[in-house]
């Protein structure tokens, strides 16, 4: 199934649900690399948590018209942990690799942050919509081939105020610190059904005192893994595999 997953939004799909047209893209990888034909079967998924079976009805290297024959569960469920992850701006492929493991890992919505010692700096407004394209684009290929129907929304970078107005529905914000936080192991102790949780990693630099204390200001809480100092990355890694387990489908 994996291999047959192609990714159409909903307002690609005919009013009566009956057909649905695959993109440029789409159609050519289904053509050009996978060989497919009049008839074969893939399963294609809306973005939004909707996956359907479907036959191909047309196809050539620009377009594709497939018949869809019925709704199906998706390759991979999503996790009832509703997580933003929020991570402060990283080099190259260190924020590639978070976008694509944060994909992977079920988060819902991934925030990167301008910080005080980001290892990057956005110079102009053109910057930010670059990377925020390539980084929506990573995380759509790590759908399809994770198996979520879902897409993680990729946010282009935002400063601290910005974020803490953004999540004003969540029920738990969490700001992971090398320093002067409470232990992650905290958390276990805590119960929540259907968890909205809002979670930071700092750059390589760490946090300055100042972004310590809005975070508390905005009602974060202060943790730290405690253990060996990580790189953030991997720090962001850990902190959505954590929190999965703790609150999501990570068993």
């Amino acid at each position: 199934m994996a291999l047959r997953r192609f990714y159409a939004p909903k307002i690609a799909f005919a009013t009566d649900g009956n057909t649905v047209a695959l993109g440029a893209d789409e159609a050519r990888h289904a053509l050009d690399v996978l060989r497919l034909g009049l008839g074969d079967e893939l399963f294609v998924f809306d973005g939004e948590g909707n996956e359907y079976r479907c036959a191909i009805a047309e196809l050539t290297s620009r377009s594709a018209t497939l018949n869809v024959l019925e709704q199906v569960k998706p390759a991979s469920p999503e996790s009832p942990l509703h997580l933003t992850l929020a991570v402060a701006l990283l080099k190259g492929e260190k924020f590639d690799l978070v976008v694509q493991k944060a994909t992977e890992l079920g988060v819902m919505r991934l925030a990167p942050l301008i910080t005080a010692r980001a290892d990057v700096r956005i110079r102009e407004p053109g910057d930010a919509r670059k990377k925020a394209d390539r980084w929506a684009r990573i995380a759509f290929e790590s759908a399809k081939q994770c198996g979520r129907a879902q897409l993680m929304l990729v946010d282009p970078p935002m400063n601290l105020d910005e974020f803490f107005r953004s999540i004003t529905d969540v029920q738990m914000k969490l700001t992971y610190t090398a320093r002067d936080g409470d232990p992650h192991a905290d958390l276990a102790r805590m119960d929540l059904k259907a968890a909205r949780i809002a979670a930071m990693v700092g750059p390589e630099g760490g946090w300055t005192d100042g972004e310590l204390k809005q975070a508390s200001a905005n009602g974060g809480k202060l943790v730290t893994l405690g253990g060996r100092i990580l790189r953030a990355e991997t720090a962001a890694i850990a902190v959505a595999t954590l929190l999965q387990h703790r609150f999501g489908d990570l068993k």
